[in-house]
């Protein structure tokens, strides 16, 4: 089994930061792709960032240079530090992985529970 749990949402200002954790726990051989989703109500749930094993990391454009995706692979954990934070980044953020659980089997998709991150003043 594989748990993904994320933390670090809330409330903020326009304009301010935070920061977003997911630790990947249970049987978990190695871990090719960690990344975010969002989804804003009333949307379909949106690709954010994600970072592979090798540390190449990718955003989609609303939110390059305003959001930065890093991991530690020690800890099994990515982290989404967002800054300049807009009311239309009001979403629940969800955590994704790919993961591989002994070796030799195929990579699946995981997903966390989401945290919810409120943009407004």
């Amino acid at each position: 089994q594989v748990q993904l749990v994320e933390s670090g949402g809330g409330l903020v200002q326009p304009g301010g930061s935070l920061r977003l954790s997911c630790a990947a726990s249970g049987s978990i051989f190695s871990i090719d792709v960690m990344g975010w989703y969002r989804q804003a109500p009333g949307k379909q749930r949106e690709w954010v960032a994600n970072i592979i094993s090798g540390g190449t990391t990718s955003y989609v454009d609303s939110v390059e240079g305003r959001f930065t995706i890093s991991g530690d692979n020690a800890k099994n954990t990515v982290y989404l530090q967002m800054n300049s934070l807009k009311p239309e980044d009001t979403a629940v953020y969800y955590c994704n992985a790919v993961i591989v659980t002994t070796r030799g089997s195929y990579a699946r998709n995981y997903w966390g529970k989401g945290t919810l991150v409120t943009v407004s003043s």
